[in-house]
C-alpha cells in the first residue's frame, strides 16, 4: 500500500509535535532516493527518514542504524550546505495532498538568518525532495525539465509550485452525504466507486467504509436504497471521527506474518484469519511496515554494480572452459598426424612431389589403405616431417588444455562462490571486503579502498544449546582468516557438499562437541550456503571435520582449502534456528 494524504497527515502531526524546536545535527544520503537527518533536542536525539522510493515513499522517524556513503553524493553536500545547524520551524502538510513541508531557520553564506522548506513530496513513482527558499527552488533529489513534464518543472531558481491537484473532493473536507451523492452515480461496486470518487484516501478506507455498512454483502453504489445510503454515511462518518481523534496506527499480517497493509484504523474487512497489529506511533508504523522491504531493496542496488561484474566474469570463464574442452577434442585426433607420418616415411619411394595425395597400405590395420593428403608445396620427406611436428603440437597442446581445465574448474567454483557472497551481503562494508578479494585476486583492476585502517568485519556469532560458541564466515576472505587462523586442531569445521557457502565452525574450548551442537552447527552450514538459497530439498549433504585435518594448497584462491579426512551429514535446517541462536 501507499502512503496516503490521510494517513501521513498523522504522520505530519506526530513529527511536528516531536521535532519542532530540534537543530540539524548530521545529514547524509544512504541511497539516492533517501536522506537521513540527525534531529536534537534538548533531551533526545532522532533520525529523520525521508525516503523518495517510489515504492516505499515517507517520512517517519527510524531507529535503523544507515551505512554513510564514503563519498556523499551532490544533493547531499547541498542539503549540508544550506541545512546544517538549522533549527526545525515546524512540520505541516499540503491538505489533502502527499506533501509534508520542512521549515527549517538557517544561516546562510553571510551569516543572515534565511528561512529554508525541505518539501518531502510523496506521490508514488514521482516522489520527490525539493529545498526551496523564499518560493525559489534551490534544488531537488529528482530534477524534472521540460522534457519531463510541461505542467511543472523542479529546477534550480525556478519558482517552487505545488503539483495539480486531482478534480476529485478530499474524503476528510467534504461530507458524507457528499461522498455518497457522488459515489451512487456510479456503477460500480460501492468501495471501487468510492475510490473513484474521492482523493486523500487509499483503496483499505473505501473498502472499510464498505465493510463496516454492508459487511460482505456485494452491492453496486448506483443500486443503494436510501436507507443503505444512510449506513454508508455513518460508516464514512466514523472513520473520519477516528481520524480527528488522532487515530490508531495498525497493520495488517498475512496467517504467516508477511505485512499487507496499514492504516489509521483498526480495519475490519479481513476477518479473523488476518493479524492485525496495533501500533505505539505512526512513524513506528511505516517504520515496521516498510523497513525489511527496504533493507533488501538498498542492497540490491548497492551490490548490483558488483554482482555484473562478477556474473560477467562468470560467464566467461564458463565460456572459456567451453571452448577449451572442444580444443582438448579436437587434440584427440593428434594419433592420426602420427600414423600419417609414419606410413609416408616408410612409403617416401612410392610418392612424387606434386602428388595431391597417396594411398599406401595401413600396417596397424591389415588389409586396409589409407589416403594420405599431401601439401603441393612441399616435398613427400617434408610433408612427412610437417605431420610429426603438427603431432607434437597437438600432444604438448593436450597436457597444456588438461592443465588450463583444472585451473578453469577452480576458477569457476571460486566465482561462484564470489556470486553467493555478493548476493548474500549484509551491507557496504561486506561488499567492500568482497571488492578488495577481488582486487587482490587480480579481477578488479580499479578498485581502491578508502579506508586502509578499517578492522575487517567480524565473523556472524552465535552460541549453541549446549553453550558452544559456532562462528560463520561471511566471505571468502573471512572464511580464510576462521578456518586457518582462528579456530584450533580439535574445533569442528563444516562446509555443504560441492555448494558455495559459509564455513562454519563449532568451537570446542578443548572439550567433546555434543551431538546436539553439531547438529546446530551443520544446520548453519546449510542456511549460509547456496544449497539453501537455491533450495537443494529436503536433505543436503554437509561435510564436517576437525580443523587440523583441513589445509590450503599453495596458490589456491581465497575461501578454497582441501581435506581428506571427514565425515558427511544429511541436514534438514530450520530457518528460524539463526535467530533462536543468537538469542542465547
Amino acid at each position: 500500500m501507499a502512503l496516503d494524504a490521510a494517513t501521513l497527515a498523522l504522520v505530519t502531526a506526530e513529527l511536528n509535535a516531536k521535532l519542532t524546536d530540534a537543530k540539524i545535527a548530521k545529514i547524509f544520503e544512504p541511497t539516492r532516493d533517501e536522506l537521513v537527518i540527525t534531529l536534537r533536542t534538548r533531551t533526545e536525539t532522532f533520525s529523520l527518514l525521508l525516503s523518495a522510493r517510489s515504492g516505499s515513499a515517507r517520512v517517519c522517524l527510524t531507529q535503523e542504524s544507515f551505512e554513510n556513503p564514503e563519498t556523499p553524493p551532490s544533493f547531499c553536500m547541498l542539503m549540508r550546505k544550506h541545512l546544517t545547524g538549522g533549527r526545525l520551524l515546524g512540520v505541516h502538510m499540503e491538505p489533502g495532498d502527499r506533501i509534508v513541508y520542512f521549515d527549517f531557520l538557517c544561516t546562510n553564506e553571510m551569516g543572515d538568518l534565511v528561512q529554508n522548506t525541505l518539501c518531502a513530496e510523496l506521490m508514488g513513482r514521482y516522489s520527490n525532495l525539493v529545498l526551496v527558499q523564499s518560493g525559489k527552488i534551490i534544488d531537488a533529489l529528482k530534477r524534472v525539465d521540460f522534457e519531463d513534464s510541461e505542467i511543472r518543472q523542479l529546477l534550480p531558481g525556478l519558482a517552487y509550485t505545488v503539483p495539480p491537484k486531482p478534480a476529485r473532493p478530499d474524503f476528510l473536507a467534504v461530507s458524507a452525504a457528499s461522498i455518497v451523492s457522488l459515489a451512487c452515480q456510479r456503477e460500480l461496486p460501492v468501495a471501487d466507486a468510492l475510490n473513484k470518487t474521492v482523493a486523500g484516501v487509499g483503496p483499505v478506507v473505501c473498502r472499510e467504509a464498505a465493510w463496516r455498512a454492508f459487511g460482505g454483502e456485494h452491492l453496486l453504489a448506483s443500486e443503494l436504497t436510501q436507507a443503505q445510503r444512510v449506513q454508508l454515511m455513518e460508516a464514512i462518518d466514523g472513520l473520519k471521527e477516528e481520524h480527528v481523534a488522532g487515530g490508531c496506527p495498525c497493520s495488517v499480517l498475512t496467517p504467516e506474518g508477511k505485512p499487507v497493509e496499514f492504516t489509521f484504523f483498526r480495519p475490519r474487512q479481513y476477518g479473523e484469519s488476518y493479524i492485525i497489529k496495533e501500533w505505539p506511533s505512526f512513524g513506528g508504523m511505516l517504520e515496521g511496515y516498510y523497513a525489511e522491504k527496504d533493507r533488501v531493496e538498498r542492497l540490491r542496488t548497492k551490490s548490483k554494480e558488483l554482482h555484473k561484474a562478477v556474473h560477467n566474469m562468470y560467464e566467461r570463464a564458463v565460456r572459456k572452459q567451453a571452448a577449451r574442452k572442444e580444443e582438448l577434442a579436437a587434440t584427440e585426433k593428434s594419433e592420426t598426424l602420427r600414423l600419417y607420418g609414419e606410413l609416408l616415411s616408410a612409403n617416401l619411394y612410392l610418392a612424387q612431389k606434386g602428388m595431391k595425395s597417396i594411398t599406401v597400405s595401413n600396417w596397424y590395420d591389415e588389409g586396409k589403405e589409407v589416403t594420405i593428403p599431401l601439401d603441393l608445396r612441399y616435398s613427400p620427406s617434408q610433408n612427412a616431417q610437417n605431420y610429426f611436428k603438427n603431432y607434437k603440437k597437438k600432444q604438448t597442446a593436450a597436457r597444456m588444455l588438461a592443465e588450463l581445465l583444472e585451473e578453469g574448474e577452480k576458477e569457476i567454483a571460486y566465482l561462484e562462490t564470489v556470486l553467493y557472497e555478493v548476493e548474500t551481503a549484509s551491507g557496504e562494508a561486506a561488499l567492500n571486503e568482497i571488492r578488495a578479494e577481488l582486487k587482490s585476486q587480480g579481477y578488479l583492476k580499479y578498485y581502491k579502498p578508502r579506508d586502509k585502517k578499517a578492522k575487517p568485519a567480524d565473523f556472524l556469532r552465535f552460541t549453541s544449546s549446549d553453550g558452544f560458541e559456532v562462528l560463520v564466515g561471511r566471505n571468502n576472505a573471512q572464511n580464510d582468516r576462521l578456518t586457518l587462523h582462528t579456530a584450533r586442531g580439535k574445533d569442528l569445521w563444516f562446509h555443504v557438499q560441492k555448494a558455495p557457502g559459509s564455513h562454519v565452525v563449532a568451537m570446542s574450548r578443548g572439550q567433546e562437541i555434543p551431538d546436539s551442537t553439531r547438529q546446530e552447527a551443520a544446520e548453519l552450514a546449510v542456511l549460509y550456503s547456496s544449497a539453501f538459497k537455491a533450495g537443494a530439498g529436503a536433505k543436503v549433504a554437509v561435510d564436517t571435520t576437525e580443523v587440523k585435518n583441513i589445509w590450503k594448497a599453495a596458490g589456491a584462491k581465497p575461501g578454497m582449502v582441501l581435506y581428506e579426512v571427514y565425515t558427511t551429514v544429511y541436514i534438514t535446517p530450520r530457518e528460524e534456528l539463526p535467530e533462536q541462536l543468537r538469542k542465547k
